[in-house]
């Protein structure tokens, strides 16, 4: 009896069409982590040829999802309690138009964050960023400045929206307002300075809700 042929291991054991897709595959995964690299290279290198000519689609790859910057680093760590609030303007369906009260989505983050040994990415951070993006890309008129203040808007308005959806307080979602509530950290006891820990709002303007608003999917 012939001795039994020794089995290959690993991708050489595969058919040849399987090692067509795995090779495929693993060169699909290369030039995408590859170009990935490359822009987040050009969008922290200093300015050159490449990003001067190609800024926009470096910006619009990298913002928001893969913004890079220093602030774990930063000298004076933030010393308020910052909490993103919503309510809605809702048309009921006995043709009548009402507001809703507010809604803390940052205390719900924080809800579904404590006792959490595993809590999601966008329970910690989603909401928090998208405030960070607006506050440094809008005047104190909350008007945009330049094409990403347009943009960061935008994603704050969308994720606004998949929190609350387009049903609210008995009733559809037209317009949406968003407010911020700041409040001063508290001294520790040996800490003698003075400090206002009075709560301040900045209020934002109403914003009529379009299909852009949307989750994905979901339309009026």
């Amino acid at each position: 009896m012939e001795p039994e042929q020794q089995r290959t291991g690993g991708v050489t054991g595969l058919s040849l069409p399987a090692q067509l897709v795995v090779a495929v595959a693993a060169a699909a995964v290369a030039v995408f982590a590859a170009v990935h690299l490359a822009m987040v290279f050009l969008h922290v290198a200093p300015s050159n040829t490449i990003s001067k000519n190609h800024g926009k689609t470096v910006d619009d790859y990298i913002y928001p999802e893969f913004e890079q910057n220093w602030k774990l680093f930063a000298p004076n760590p933030l010393q308020q309690n910052v909490a993103v609030q919503v309510r809605a303007e809702v048309h009921r369906p006995d043709g009548g138009n009402g507001a809703t009260p507010w809604r803390d989505l940052t205390a719900e983050d924080g809800a579904a964050i404590r006792h959490n040994l595993l809590p999601s990415h966008s329970q910690q951070n989603e909401l928090r960023r998208a405030w960070d993006f607006y506050q440094g890309s809008h005047d104190v008129q909350d008007q945009p400045i330049g094409r990403r203040g347009v943009l960061f808007g935008q994603y704050l308005r969308r994720i606004v929206m998949l929190r609350i959806g387009t049903e609210e307080g008995g009733g559809t979602v037209r317009r949406i307002q968003v407010r911020v509530a700041s409040t001063p950290v508290t001294p520790p006891p040996w800490n003698k300075e003075k400090l206002d820990t009075r709560t301040v709002y900045r209020v934002l303007p109403w914003w009529t809700v379009t299909d852009a608003d949307l989750p994905e999917g979901v339309s009026w």
